[in-house]
């Protein structure tokens, strides 16, 4: 997957919001040393021209961060030593414009994928491209990918999106035409399309390491797009976040004005998503084999490893079944990050919340609330993981726990034991956020635990989210578990070394307690079912960590609830048996100073809790409050330039792009609900 820079993809960031320069948008031909009727005729070509897009578009791991695994910060899961401004309401704010490359609402790299498909595909099909046929078409499917891909980013982000599948002329009439927002379900349309394409055109493991994108990571992608819009348009139906709902802005355009949907209805729409989220997660789930897990943290090197836990920080992931596609790292090519070291450490300061904790299971299926189910308590983090759900008690770090079981004497950051965590410092590149701590994606092998230069790979896809995609979709469209979901979800628990009778957990399940440590209990401000719910509590048990809660919570409409009440991030029960930790070594006296309106506070006060709350030590914290929401902030608003632009007048009004419900449409401002 490594990027090579034959090709420089410097093609606009915003469809509109650079008209005013004549370098930086989507009619320029990207520059190359090679002249471009003479580019991509070629197989190599048309691979470097891809490669060139892997790191750009799909996910991994960057530098200086606890990478992929530290995406889901700022959710229920997990949280960083800041807090986020989005749960504030008032404080994220309309802008007027922002740097090209920071700007969300751009097509940078759509037009890169334009580009390639609008000068390949006449050349392919007068047979102009010298090559292997097989690998041609692999590489056309690629592209098809990567422009899905990129597009499902923006579509997360505004809904209502563009559709541009050409380059277009430096000239403002056609601009401005191809800004109009298409329907956001008729965006995932458009993005299933194009995966439809990638599927047909790529082979399954084309260089045999699933280094490269392939069929199965095209079937995944497809599922995830449809269930996302089969629950969205599920979740927000009858609202101005859906084609045709009350307030729906884009109605108030011509161009939108008598729009229908292709099945008919809304509730055609989302059966028909839901039935291609099924169908495409089948393909994957029925052919995969789940890596084993022993359910034990190594601790010797005598010992024997867990494929589970060492499938996320392999230095050469290939040989893992469950592994659909992942990045590989070279220190020698430069190209490092730098998880292993933030894992030996306190994940660069994003930890685990107290509710993603409480909610896995016992190991004998019952949550920890339930009379019988043997739970300990939370007073040490060693109780914490007695006799829990696998998954954490293999990731969830202890102290005393070794961090190192392979010597080396270049890895000047390791921390050989796992000491209490520090939660005192403000170094977020040693201290702890919660109090809880990951060790998913670090490595026992000192080597690795060189500042900057890892070199373990980062998963891109892996195929039990296809189990988890079908189990939902399954439910969300019929109101039960056929044979297949129940098969895949039996595998899953077994997996994870929990009483595989999902049915003794559903019956054990108490809505109201899974709502204080869990927003996905909710959908639209209510309680969903146990059985729903239970559905969810394996997807982020699963998936802890891998980049996909914000985007679960969305689709779900999960934030409701806290327009009204006020959700509190916690981590450890640091008010308990563990504040003995935090002791001056000579004196005895303790480290902990609380109070709201003492400058010298480190911890939360146990008047509020007497859990660890990291955004209420100190009075200026704007988040002392707890976190709240808003429903404008389902969606990103749209930068004000773009308006004012294609507006022709200044008059924002007028301008065929609308702005996102309940976002202003002037800048610097908060949203209206």
């Amino acid at each position: 997957m490594k990027q090579i820079n034959i090709f420089k993809h410097v093609a606009g960031v915003a469809l509109l919001g650079l008209l005013c320069s004549c370098n930086d948008f989507l009619d320029e031909t990207p520059k190359s040393t090679i002249s471009p009727e003479n580019y991509l005729t070629e197989e190599s070509q048309l691979a470097s021209y891809a490669n060139g897009l892997y790191a750009d578009i799909l996910p991994s791991h960057g530098n200086w961060s606890y990478g992929t695994f530290g995406t889901d910060q700022h959710t229920d899961n997990q949280a960083y030593m800041n807090y986020d401004n989005k749960y504030i309401p008032g404080q994220w704010k309309t802008i007027q414009s922002q740097k090209a490359d920071d700007d969300p609402y751009r097509f940078k790299f759509i037009y890169s994928c334009n580009y390639f498909l609008e000068n390949v595909m006449p050349r392919y099909t007068a047979k102009q491209i010298s090559g292997s046929d097989a690998n041609i078409r692999h590489y056309i499917g690629e592209m098809y990918f990567l422009r899905a891909y990129e597009y499902f980013k923006r579509y997360q982000m505004f809904g209502d999106f563009p559709i541009v599948r050409n380059t277009l002329p430096d000239q403002m009439d056609p601009l401005v035409e191809a800004s109009k927002r298409s329907p956001r379900n008729e965006v995932a349309r458009f993005i299933i399309s194009d995966l439809d394409s990638a599927i047909v055109l790529m082979e399954s493991n084309p260089d045999k390491a699933k280094t490269r994108i392939n069929k199965e990571s095209a079937l995944l992608l497809k599922s995830r797009v449809a269930l996302f819009e089969g629950t969205w348009l599920k979740y927000f139906k009858n609202t101005a976040f859906v084609p045709n709902g009350p307030g729906w802005p884009g109605k108030e355009k011509d161009y939108n004005a008598n729009y229908q949907y292709p099945t008919g209805d809304i509730d055609s729409e989302i059966n028909y998503f839901l039935t291609l989220a099924m169908e495409a997660s089948q393909e994957v789930a029925d052919a995969a084999v789940l890596v084993e897990n022993t359910g034990l943290v190594q601790q010797a090197a005598t010992e024997p490893a867990n494929p589970y836990m060492d499938m996320f920080s392999a230095v050469d992931m290939s040989s893992y079944s469950e592994v659909l596609l992942w990045r590989p790292y070279s220190k020698g090519l430069g190209q490092v990050h730098c998880v292993v070291v933030g894992a030996q450490f306190g994940d660069y300061g994003v930890g685990v919340t107290r509710g993603m904790v409480d909610g896995f299971l016992m190991a004998n299926g019952l949550p920890i609330y339930a009379a019988g189910s043997g739970y300990l308590g939370d007073e040490t983090i060693a109780d914490v993981r007695k006799d829990r759900d696998s998954r954490l008690t293999i990731f969830l770090k202890e102290p005393g726990q070794k961090n190192i079981l392979i010597e080396a004497v270049e890895g000047d950051h390791a921390v050989p034991v796992e000491p209490i965590p520090n939660i005192l410092t403000g170094d977020a590149a040693k201290g702890y956020a919660t109090g809880y701590a990951l060790r998913k994606g670090g490595s026992f092998d000192q080597a690795q635990c060189v500042n900057g230069e890892n070199y373990t790979g980062s998963i891109t896809f892996r195929a039990s989210e296809a189990l988890l995609n079908y189990m939902e979709a399954c439910y969300e469209k019929n109101g039960n578990l056929d044979a297949k979901a129940q098969g895949y979800w039996r595998a899953l628990r077994e997996r994870a070394h929990v009483d595989t009778d999902y049915n003794k957990t559903i019956a054990a399940t108490v809505m109201s307690e899974e709502a204080k440590n869990d927003w996905g209990a909710y959908s639209a401000g209510q309680l969903v079912d146990p059985t729903l719910y239970n559905i969810r509590r394996e997807r982020r048990c699963e998936l802890m960590a891998e980049a996909l809660r914000y985007m679960d919570l969305c689709r779900w409409r999960s934030m409701d609830q806290m327009i009204a009440i006020p959700y509190h991030i916690e981590g450890i029960k640091i008010w308990g048996e563990m504040q003995n930790w935090y002791k001056d070594e000579t004196t005895g006296e303790s480290l902990l100073v609380y109070g709201m309106d003492n400058p010298k506070a480190n911890v939360s006060a146990p008047s509020l809790s007497k859990y660890y709350r990291p955004y209420e030590k100190l009075s200026n914290s704007i988040a002392k409050d707890g976190y709240r929401w808003a429903m404008a902030h389902y969606l990103k608003p749209i930068n004000i330039q773009h308006l004012d632009i294609t507006s022709g007048s200044g008059d924002v009004s007028s301008s065929p792009i609308y702005q996102n419900p309940y976002w202003p449409t002037a800048a610097n401002q908060g949203a209206l609900q």
